[in-house]
């Protein structure tokens, strides 16, 4: 039996998100995207939630295409509220265009947001050797930096704690446990 981080419980989609996504290092635009705007809709609720309802935000939003969603009007905001397949929440789905447009702006500056988010560990993953859960950070220096340049930038639901689940969850940090068999075969994806 594999030995895993604590937090991932049983749940069959729990499990196949720890042992294939967690903490692998994430350079596709299109991903970074789906992973920031599911974080911020996680806020207040639990992972699995969202992990339950990921392929509804998918259709929802348009395969996360933020080109398309930078221009979503209020019919797209009423469409959404209507669906029971994503989080109804007003306040989220307004940040998501907002941080659509947001992305976009950052990928004319920057040349890709790639480029942009993994300049905060010049390009190479953080590797943490934590023992337990209860080691685990909830924000860092520079979740909280990036979470200041990011609503600097007029982003939503992008909070240094939030930042810091982000990073995690795409690789800037590997937060795996050293006894967890993720950490070393994360670590060798750099």
């Amino acid at each position: 039996m594999k030995k895993r981080c604590g937090w991932c419980g049983k749940d069959p989609l729990y499990i196949d998100y720890h042992d294939n996504e967690w903490g692998v290092p994430v350079h596709d635009d299109k991903l970074l995207f789906e992973f920031l705007i599911l974080e911020g809709a996680q806020a207040g609720l639990s992972w699995l939630t969202i992990l339950k309802k990921r392929e509804n935000y998918r259709k929802a939003f348009h395969g996360f295409n933020y080109k398309k969603i930078a221009n979503y009007t209020e019919k797209d905001i009423e469409r959404l509220l209507g669906d029971p397949g994503i989080v109804r929440n007003k306040r989220k789905i307004e940040s998501t265009i907002k941080n659509a447009i947001g992305f976009l702006k950052i990928q004319e500056e920057f040349g890709s947001f790639d480029r942009y988010l993994w300049g905060y560990v010049r390009g190479n993953p953080i590797q943490n050797n934590l023992g337990s859960i209860e080691e685990l950070p909830t924000k860092t220096d520079i979740s909280e930096k990036l979470s200041k340049d990011l609503k600097k930038r007029g982003f939503n639901f992008v909070g240094p704690t939030i930042c810091y689940a982000f990073m995690e969850a795409i690789g800037m940090v590997n937060d795996h446990m050293t006894d967890c068999f993720r950490h070393k075969e994360v670590k060798t994806k750099i």
